[in-house]
Formats: C-alpha cells, structure tokens, sequence
C-alpha cells in the first residue's frame, strides 16, 4: 500500500502552498497581512496622542494601526507597574500583499521603517510588539 505522502513514489513531489487554499481556494488578488502586532502605552496623565506622533503608513501598502484599548489585556507590566495607570493601545503594522508576495519577506523593511518613529517617542512612551505573519480575515 503507498500512502499518498511517501516520497520514494516517483510522481511524490513536495509543494508549498498557502494553506487556505484547502478550503477557500486559491487567491488571486491582493490580501491584508498582519507584519506586526502588540502594544505600546504611556501615563495616562501625559497628554501623549500616539496617533498624532507615529505615521499611518510606513511605506506604499504597510500601513500602521494604533487603537487606544479602554484597558490592557493583562494586570501589571514586567517592571510591576499597573497597567491600570497607562494609557495602553493596540499596535498593528498591516501589509497589502499581492498573491505574488511573501509578507515575510516585507517584515523586515516594515519593522526598520518603524524603529526610528518609535524612538522618537517622548520620555514615558513604551512599547512590546512582535513578528506575526497572520492573514487579517
């Protein structure tokens, strides 16, 4: 019996694909990629608009999203510090990807075109984000 995975069967051939494929076909256009996810915060007593000071877009379809959060999704900060007593959104860099693209390979760019508008932040602005690759949808 052959299993259809055995690769000493000649016409066994290893193919990568997206994996939405199985169940959604095969894309053809362009589709909206999560490159970065997480968060930044501030005092909440700092007339600090992150929205204001960080751009929407990083380069032509990488876009940024900052969403205030009406609370953390967690209690305390690593440094013991309440999140109750910051100021906390939800950070998203967000890739139009065309079916010919591998959204990894735009990661890089996108992360390097945020940096210096991060550390441009006034004193008190931190922040924690994170490599995601996750299709939006």
């Amino acid at each position: 019996m052959k299993l259809p995975w055995d690769d000493s069967d000649p016409e066994y051939r290893e193919t990568t694909r997206d994996d939405r494929d199985l169940w959604q076909g095969a894309h053809e256009g362009p589709r909206a990629v999560k490159l970065i996810q997480g968060y930044a915060w501030h005092p909440r007593e700092t007339a600090i608009d992150l929205r204001s000071l960080l751009p929407k877009e990083l380069a032509e379809g990488v876009h940024l999203l900052i969403d205030p959060m009406p609370q953390a999704p967690f209690t305390f900060f690593e440094d013991g510090t309440m999140s109750a007593t910051q100021q906390v959104y939800q950070v998203t860099v967000l890739a139009i990807v065309q079916p010919d693209q591998d959204p990894a390979r735009i990661l890089p760019q996108a992360a390097e075109a945020l940096a210096p508008h991060l550390d441009a932040t006034p004193e008190g602005v931190g922040w924690q984000l994170m490599e995601d690759l996750r299709e939006v949808g």
